[in-house]
């Protein structure tokens, strides 16, 4: 069996670490908490569960401190939880039985996330597997009988355990104000952050944070050194922040730009989301079937599928076509809202009235 060192980063958390700490603590041979500043009982509550409590800093740098309590484990593994996770008693148990069979190679456990979107957060998906268990010390070994070579890639093993997310609110601001302020002390964020920040901003963002990120976007959209994809997901940052603040002139540069690159379903959605709010219903469904039926998502998955197909069934309403309206909701009643299918059962095609136009936004993408 292996030893495990609890390693939690808290800050004013006094209403739901007991919780936490509750469902994990006779799992693990130390817990370490590390406190980033708390004002509340959050270090009362965590001292009847361990004397291993620490200070830290904070300095905007949520690594800097994770590294800081990995810093003081001493066990075999590391299980890094957060104050607003719960394990329920049956995933107790897999946890207990994953730690009695743990082969000695595995390096990192991944295990489920779930209940993601249930309060609004910043995800795609309602589960998903996240790396939650880590082992201290890695060991080097040599692999191939020729030619040898030290592996690199650690071993993960994805298991069965499913951590339940229950956060006490949304942390989209929190985190959205930490990536303005870093990209606003000149920071340039690497490929996986600058995926992240695009992705909640399109996820949780509101008209003013997307104000604030707009013109970092902009910027990054004309540099030459980020990739396409990258330049696509500044795209549809910019055109969002453009249409919710009436900058139409920007509205049409970054969608012109996004569908001289190919198009995706976010930049679609956008286009219908213009044209719907113009009045003008019959090019606005042009645009959502084309997300919906034609091209991908890069960013919010939705938008290739419930968000272009609530799209189109407002419009259809709006236009005096309550059979396809009806045809478009049950397409919907077949989109997971949890993890949306970027492509449904493509539609039967609709009456001659509507076939010509939308088979030309469809053939021009």
């Amino acid at each position: 069996m292996i030893t495990i060192s609890l390693c939690m980063i808290v800050k004013n958390e006094e209403k739901i670490l007991k919780r936490c700490l509750d469902c994990v603590a006779d799992l693990c041979e130390e817990i370490i908490i590390v406190d980033t500043g708390s004002t509340d009982r959050t270090k009362e509550i965590a001292r009847q569960y361990t004397d291993r409590i620490y200070d830290f800093e904070w300095i905007d740098d949520f690594s800097a401190a994770r590294n800081y309590a990995f810093s003081k484990a001493t066990q075999e593994y590391i299980y890094s939880a957060d104050a607003d996770e719960v394990l329920d008693e049956e995933n107790r148990q897999r946890f207990r039985v994953l730690k009695e069979a743990m082969l000695p190679e595995i390096e990192i456990v991944q295990m489920k996330y779930g209940n993601q979107m249930q309060f609004g957060t910043v995800y795609n998906y309602d589960e998903e597997y996240r790396p939650k268990l880590f082992k201290r010390l890695r060991e080097f070994v040599w692999t191939e009988p020729i030619h040898e070579t030290v592996r690199l890639d650690p071993v993960v093993y994805d298991s069965d355990v499913v951590i339940t997310h229950l956060p006490e609110n949304s942390h989209a601001k929190r985190d959205l104000a930490n990536f303005d302020r870093h990209v606003s002390e000149g920071y340039r964020l690497p490929g996986r952050l600058y995926h992240l920040y695009a992705r909640e901003l399109l996820l949780a963002g509101d008209k003013e944070d997307l104000a604030r990120a707009s013109a970092y976007f902009q910027r990054s959209a004309a540099d030459e050194s980020r990739s396409s994809d990258e330049v696509m997901e500044a795209c549809c940052v910019a055109a969002r922040a453009a249409r919710l603040n009436k900058v139409t002139t920007d509205f049409f540069k970054y969608t012109s730009k996004a569908l001289a690159m190919g198009a995706c379903s976010e930049i679609c959605c956008e286009l219908g989301r213009f044209y719907e709010e113009l009045g003008d219903a019959q090019e606005a469904v042009l645009w959502y079937y084309n997300a919906v039926y034609e091209v991908h998502p890069v960013l919010q998955l939705t938008c290739g599928g419930e968000t272009a197909l609530e799209g189109m069934i407002r419009c259809y309403q709006a236009l005096g076509y309550p059979e396809e309206a009806e045809h478009y909701r049950q397409e919907l009643e077949n989109v997971r809202p949890e993890f949306p299918d970027r492509n449904p059962k493509h539609p039967a095609s609709p009456d001659s009235s509507q076939r010509e136009d939308i088979g030309w936004s469809a053939d021009i993408l």
